[in-house]
């Protein structure tokens, strides 16, 4: 068994959660993290002002009782108008949608009513103290960037799959590991090479500095590449490319 602490490098390497669906299908979810959530909750907060303008303009002309109807549509829009997309609208309100976005059971499966309702009432102990902020803690602690809410409703805030063609690795002189490495460990890098073409040298020096046993084993009898480019060619050996 791998030692705890390479463990914890492996899962560094890559954010992405690995499920295995009721059929046995293995899929790989991508949390969405600080800034984009973001950015899609100030869309839906514009969209639900607008909503609010545009009903608020008629229901003016019939006085206490729209106002009392104006108060009850506020109500709704503030605390189901996200409950409704995302069990109705494939786990995705108009913000998270434009995004690329869309709420998930954490085990993969569409979100239902319950855990639904129980992220979004929970919205209130995350504004606390002002502006969100035990929420933006906890999403910046956690690894998967979930906020309270979701950490109680067993919900993750992922990407939805990316349309086009499969992920490419790089092809590089195949480098066989110098020890068996556990399904994790084999599952980040070849996530790490299928991504690496899109992230700067230094970042992939950075990532690949997270995993030191393998980007840059101490064995006197090892030769080859340091760094990223180990990694790209442990990645290729682990798909049965030939030197």
């Amino acid at each position: 068994m791998m030692p705890p602490e390479r463990r914890r490098y492996s899962r560094m390497l890559d954010t992405l959660r690995p499920v295995t669906t009721p059929e046995l299908i293995e899929l790989q979810l991508h949390p969405a993290g600080l800034l984009v959530r973001s950015l899609a909750w100030l869309i839906d907060m514009a969209v639900r002002m607008g909503i609010t303008m545009a009903l608020g303009i008629p229901l003016s002309l019939l006085g206490k009782f729209g106002g009392g109807i104006m108060l009850l549509v506020y109500f709704l829009l503030e605390w189901f108008y996200p409950v409704l997309f995302e069990v109705l609208g494939g786990g995705a309100t108009p913000g998270k949608r434009s995004l690329g976005l869309k709420v998930l059971n954490d085990n993969g499966t569409p979100i239902g009513w319950g855990p639904s309702l129980t992220r979004n009432l929970l919205r209130a102990a995350d504004f606390l103290p002002f502006a969100y902020g035990i929420g933006i803690a906890s999403m910046l602690l956690h690894r998967e960037f979930r906020r309270l809410g979701d950490i109680v409703a067993g919900t993750i805030v992922v990407y939805r799959d990316a349309l086009g063609g499969l992920p490419v690795i790089a092809t590089a002189p195949p480098l066989a590991p110098e020890e068996p490495l556990d399904r994790m460990t084999q599952r980040a890098l070849l996530a790490f090479a299928e991504r690496a073409s899109n992230l700067t040298p230094a970042r992939q020096e950075e990532l690949a500095d997270l995993v030191p046993y393998l980007s840059d084993p101490q064995a006197s009898q090892t030769r080859g590449p340091r760094g990223a480019a180990r990694l790209v060619g442990l990645a290729n050996h682990l798909v049965g490319r030939q030197a």
